[in-house]
């Protein structure tokens, strides 16, 4: 089977990052990602109910060319530059529905699930497999129908996140600003759990 991704981004919402996701594989910028709001700031999403933790994309976006990937196979996103705060990486898919294209889709809806997120090291710190580095692959499950989806890259930076922050799910609404993998103190005491924040990751 095959599906075509053209690639959303939300990045670092929480306490603050400052770094985009703009290619997948070795394509140029925003070639296959929709161009993000903060494509020059490198601004955050610190509001979990704005619709922009949807992609971090005003409506009205220009469209991007989708990239046709075997489900099962790897997709790899880059960071500009790398991820240099800590806290989890996750990705989401959700198929563009009947009737509409990949530029018409807006991803709004209990239309998105989970297909990776990342557990921390657990030591005198919490590390996460994703500090410092400037890609990220996730496997596309090789269950899906073939067809067309947006591919969502999530990265929420923790730090000085212990305060409140300034199945399918729906981006707004998938989180709260409360969650415990939200709003949690990584630094003291050493957490020895951590629990992502959103739903179960999808499996075959």
């Amino acid at each position: 089977m095959l599906a075509k991704v053209l690639a959303a981004v939300t990045l670092a919402l929480g306490a603050s990052a400052h770094y985009t996701f703009p290619s997948i594989q070795s394509s140029g910028a925003w070639e296959y990602v929709r161009q993000a709001d903060n494509y020059q700031s490198n601004g955050f999403v610190g509001d979990v109910s704005t619709p922009q933790m949807r992609c971090f994309q005003t409506a009205g976006s220009a469209s991007k060319a989708t990239y046709s990937v075997a489900a099962g196979s790897a997709v790899t996103y880059n960071a500009a530059p790398n991820v240099y705060h800590p806290g989890p990486m996750a990705f989401y898919l959700a198929k563009v529905p009947a009737g509409q294209t990949v530029d018409t889709f807006d991803g709004a809806g209990d239309v998105w699930f989970k297909i990776y997120h990342e557990q921390p090291n657990f030591g005198a710190q919490l590390t996460w497999p994703s500090n410092g580095k400037s890609s990220f692959s996730v496997n596309i499950p090789s269950c899906i129908p073939a067809g067309d989806y947006l591919l969502r890259a999530e990265h929420i930076g923790l730090h000085g996140a212990s305060t409140e922050p300034s199945a399918k799910v729906a981006f707004p609404g998938a989180y709260k600003a409360s969650d415990p993998g939200i709003q949690i103190n990584i630094n003291y005491p050493v957490p020895t759990t951590y629990q992502n924040p959103g739903p179960a990751v999808f499996t075959c």
